[in-house]
Formats: structure tokens, sequence, C-alpha cells
């Protein structure tokens, strides 16, 4: 069973970004200081629990530009599983409840192999292929009429 919960004290955030250093920095290369940013403390965090263990961890943002979701992360043993979809739903449904409307905007910076995980939640690539942390990326949106309540 798969749960998705906000992080809530010290020690699940640590586990957060343990998972982090697995996948971004020690599989991917990410260099820790790229990693982990000035953002941290202003984020809402997410941590991903498969039968009760840590798996997979997310976090979004406000940003100048609108709410950024960012560091989706899953472990390489509960890939597949759909961990990443319940991340993205978790952290999408924290966003709509926790944010005055009309949100302007829902974006994020997605590693080129994910995009179709984040194209099945509505999100549509904007703009050119770029490089973010040594890793191809693309900006995806949130097209309006998905986040917006009428």
């Amino acid at each position: 069973m798969i749960t998705v919960l906000p992080v809530a004290n010290e020690k699940e955030l640590n586990d957060a970004f343990a998972i982090r250093r697995i996948v971004f920095v020690d599989e991917q290369n990410v260099h820790p200081d790229e990693e982990y940013d000035e953002f941290e403390t202003t984020s809402t965090h997410f941590l991903a629990r498969a039968d009760g263990e840590p798996c997979g961890t997310a976090r979004w943002r406000r940003t100048s530009n609108g709410v950024k979701l960012e560091r989706f992360a899953v472990l390489p043993t509960c890939r597949g599983k759909g961990v990443g979809k319940a991340l993205v739903q978790t952290v999408l449904n924290d966003v709509f409840s926790q944010q005055p409307e009309p949100i302007e905007s829902i974006y994020l910076h997605a590693q080129v192999t994910a995009m179709p995980l984040y194209a099945g939640f509505g999100f549509v690539p904007v703009g050119a292929i770029f490089d973010e942390a040594g890793i191809p990326h693309c900006k995806m949106v949130l097209p309006g009429s998905a986040y917006t309540k009428e």
C-alpha cells in the first residue's frame, strides 16, 4: 500500500533528503550543492511510503511565477509501482487546498524521461529542452482550465 503525506517532523524530512541523495546525488550524479537549496525551509515537502517504508518524495513552493512542483524522487526499487503517480496527485491536491484562487501558474521542470508521468496529469511542455544539473529537462505547465475552479 502506498501512502503520501506532508512531512511532519525532522525525521521525515531527513528521510526525504536521504531519498533525494540516493536518486539525484548518487544515481544521477547531481552535485549536492545543486540538489539542496535555500528553498528547503520554505517548501512544502512530502514523503511517500510503500508498506510503511519511505520510498519517494517531492515538494512544492510559491515562486514569482506561480506554484512550482519539484524534487520528485522515487527509490529505484519502488519505481513502476505507482509511487510517482501518488506523489503527483497528493502534491496537486495539497496545492489546490492551500492556495487562493486562481493560481496564476502551476509548473515544473520535468526530467525528459519523466514527462509522460506529468502529461498524465494534464501538464504540457512549454519551450525547448534545457540542461538542469547535467540532466535534460523541459518546463511543463498545467493549463489554466485544469486548476481554476469555476
